[in-house]
């Protein structure tokens, strides 16, 4: 059963995040994520080790925008790394650090982050659908991320920030979409999931103490199983 202990503001808000535009969330349709620019790595592994080891606090590693799809970065340090707009696709990154990396615009659908640790990472306007993050720590992190159909069973989310961007509509109201996603056993506590997409999402078993829900898209089956647990009465 859900935990309760949840701050549910506005209940007739719920449809209202799925009706609002985010064009900026809807890249897919215009993407062919085969061809050679988001399917292929123009550096290796070695490559990838070399730019982190001469990081530095000052400097950190610089991988802006750097096509680094498919390869193995498994257990990696990328700690405060720069990959704003990197294309990670079907990267392997299973038990990698990227505590306080910025991801902001990065390309991570399907990527394999089982474990992995991203507390306090920046994480805006990302792509990664069907991404799987089992395990994870997003611990503080500010996520605005598509996650529709991922995969974060016991996931660590302790006061993540997953919330609407209200400062920057102009391609869309902005905020984490994690529609059909599995978010069962995950830890939300202290989360603001204000405005987030929850529609048919699997929370089962989720720790959701002290959550914001205010206006979240609870549809399909998720919105069955959250007013059951929540006790709430109608929409």
């Amino acid at each position: 059963m859900i935990r309760a202990s949840i701050r549910i503001g506005a209940i007739g808000m719920f449809g209202l995040a799925s009706a609002i535009p985010a064009a900026s969330q809807g890249m897919m349709q215009h993407v062919d994520l085969a061809s050679p620019e988001m399917a292929s790595a123009e550096m290796t592994r070695a490559e990838v080790e070399a730019v982190v080891a001469s990081a530095t606090a000052l400097q950190p590693a610089d991988l802006a925008g750097k096509r680094l799809s498919g390869l193995d970065l498994s257990g990696l340090d990328l700690s405060g790394a720069i990959l704003r707009g990197a294309r990670l696709n079907k990267t392997k990154l299973q038990d990698a650090k990227l505590d306080r990396a910025i991801l902001d615009q990065a390309w991570l659908v399907e990527a394999d982050l089982s474990r992995a640790s991203l507390t306090r990472a920046s994480i805006f306007a990302a792509q990664m659908q069907r991404a799987t993050l089992d395990g994870a720590d997003l611990s503080g992190a500010r996520i605005t991320a598509d996650l529709t159909g991922a995969r974060l069973v016991g996931t660590l989310l302790t006061g993540a920030n997953l919330s609407a961007d209200m400062k920057n509509q102009s391609m869309g109201l902005m905020r984490a979409v994690l529609k059909s996603s599995n978010l069962e056993r995950a830890i939300l506590r202290d989360a603001d999931l204000s405005r987030v997409d929850l529609e048919f999402a699997s929370l089962k078993n989720a720790d959701l103490t002290n959550a914001s829900l205010r206006g979240a898209a609870l549809g399909g089956h998720c919105a069955a199983a959250s007013f059951a647990n929540f006790g709430i009465e109608g929409h």
